[in-house]
């Protein structure tokens, strides 16, 4: 089986997608981590990268390692507190693009419980015994052997979308925890990305919404 994503920080470049005096949007790449990791070959990651240009910088969220897209960052303590009070009460809503494989079906949920899969760390198994996860699906476009769909999650489940998406056979391309190795080897990288993120800003009363265009997955 094909090893996990080789972590190549010098090969991955940030860049801002939209900024104020409160909030920080940023486009994370596929391969760069959002928080430090165990290992010491794991602490470049994007915090730590905004830390050394601005002390002030919050986390509010996490992307995957594999997963590239739109991620959000306080600035201030109250924006911290506000973005992290959206959160926590599922006023944000996020928006991913994936290539999963084989003909799926136009639109559809999945609506399975997930549970860490000990001791399988960080892997997640559905399990009745799990936290309810619900992930939504439409197909944008269709491919010989594969489909790009947009996934809406209604719930924030660690690997929730990979897990649901492979429970209902129709794993992502380059996903070496959860796909077959032949799936895995269809792609360099995990195909998921953070597409569109839409919160309130703080100070403000109507939702903004932040696109991160993606080169693995053109305009359609």
């Amino acid at each position: 089986m094909r090893l996990p994503f080789v972590y190549s920080p010098p090969s991955c470049p940030i860049s801002v997608l939209y900024e104020t005096d409160t909030v920080l949007f940023m486009d994370k790449p596929a391969g760069l981590l959002s928080v430090p990791g165990r290992l010491e070959n794991h602490k470049d990651c994007l915090l730590t990268r905004l830390e050394a240009q601005n002390s002030n910088i919050r986390l509010i969220h996490r992307l995957d390692m594999d997963t590239s897209g739109v991620m959000v960052f306080a600035k201030t303590d109250q924006a911290q507190r506000e973005l992290n009070w959206q959160f926590e009460r599922r006023g944000v809503r996020k928006t991913y693009l994936a290539e999963v494989t084989g003909q799926i079906v136009e639109s559809g949920t999945v609506d399975l419980p997930l549970m860490r899969d000990w001791p399988n760390r960080p892997l997640q198994k559905v399990d009745d015994a799990g936290k309810p996860s619900v992930t939504h699906w439409r197909v944008l476009a269709r491919k010989t052997e594969s489909c790009v769909v947009e996934l809406t999650p209604e719930t924030g489940r660690s690997h929730q979308l990979r897990v649901h998406m492979a429970a209902v056979g129709h794993a992502m391309l380059g996903d070496v925890f959860y796909a077959t190795p032949k799936v895995a080897m269809q792609s360099d990288r995990l195909m998921l990305h953070a597409h569109r993120l839409c919160l309130t800003l703080p100070g403000d009363d109507v939702q903004t919404c932040i696109t991160a265009p993606c080169a693995d997955f053109p305009p359609l």
